[in-house]
């Protein structure tokens, strides 16, 4: 019987997996994966892998597999070594066209509750304090400008959300044309400097740098708001934490961090200008269904000899 090993996921009940995967008499085993010996004595023997964000996949771990291909059940893949999979003739694949819907929203939240100052009159009143006052100027989304930087799916959904809320609406990517109507394309710099929320949707720059590092930052507009649902990495957290001490931005909301967990005394100095949340843009229990579902067919697709729908690594032909 083949055997598909489920790994490093918040859920312990298959039933999504078993109805995808059931009609091949599959057999389902689950667990951590979080060490090397623990992801080998799990899921040496599979046949297929899924795996979540936090099992690590390192050459040595990759010798121990005899597996087919490893399926992540997201979009990132930093935690697998792509080029140790090729040479051990492992596929990796990802899902990479899920929680559209789900991400946009949150990032739209965010900016809302950044520019509406929520989490600070939230303490206040809990304080004692009473008026509004102190949290002035605060506007209504029609005299100001929503800079996206990312303008993929869910990039091109954010800024259909902002607009929807009466934004002005500029944005950037470094790939793709911004085609999308009442957006307006602008260059990175200009982004930057004349928008009053500023959300990121882009991906890691290749070479490890930040996108956005202390000389960006300082090009914001004094009181943005900046908000990241994409990477923890695309942020130099030590020059973000400076900057919101001088007020560029002004507000900081994020939901990504390196690492995760984050130490959330890196913020404590500038506590009153960032929200946090737990990584969690992507959950719905709608995006997570749907998230289940592909992740299992991109499994099934494997063991019947098929070519994934989302290659990151094809072992059989040229690197994707």
């Amino acid at each position: 019987m083949r055997t598909v090993a489920i790994l490093g996921t918040r859920y312990t009940d298959f039933s999504v997996e078993e109805e995808v995967l059931g009609p091949l008499g599959v057999r389902i085993v689950s667990g951590a994966g979080a060490s090397s010996d623990e992801i080998a004595e799990l899921a040496g023997d599979a046949d297929v892998i899924l795996a979540a964000s936090r099992p690590r996949f390192d050459a040595a771990t990759i010798a121990r597999l005899r597996c087919r291909g490893i399926v992540r059940s997201g979009v990132g893949v930093e935690t697998i070594d792509l080029d140790a999979a090729r040479e051990a003739g492992i596929w990796v694949a990802r899902v990479a066209d899920y929680g559209t819907e789900a991400v946009a929203l949150h990032a739209v939240t965010l900016a809302l509750a950044g520019t509406r100052r929520l989490l600070e009159a939230d303490r206040r009143v809990r304080s004692g304090d009473w008026g509004f006052a102190p949290l002035r100027p605060l506007h209504l989304p029609s005299a100001l400008v929503a800079g996206v930087l990312g303008f993929g799916r869910i990039g091109r959904r954010a800024a259909e959300l902002l607009l929807g809320l009466g934004f002005e609406v500029v944005a950037h990517d470094a790939v793709v044309p911004v085609e999308a109507p009442s957006v307006r394309e602008v260059s990175f710099a200009e982004l930057l400097s004349t928008a009053d929320v500023v959300t990121l949707h882009a991906p890691a720059p290749a070479d490890g740098s930040f996108l956005v590092g202390a000389p960006q930052l300082a090009s914001m507009r004094p009181g943005s708001v900046l908000v990241n649902t994409s990477r923890g990495s695309l942020i130099d957290e030590e020059a973000l934490v400076a900057a919101l001490a001088t007020g560029r931005p002004g507000t900081a909301c994020l939901d990504v961090y390196a690492p995760e967990p984050p130490d959330p005394g890196r913020f404590a100095s500038v506590a009153e200008h960032v929200i946090l949340t737990p990584h969690m843009a992507w959950y719905t229990e709608e995006s997570e269904h749907d998230l289940r579902v592909k992740a299992a067919q991109e499994a099934r697709r494997l063991l019947e000899g098929e070519r994934p729908r989302d290659v990151v690594v094809d072992p059989e032909g040229s690197p994707e």
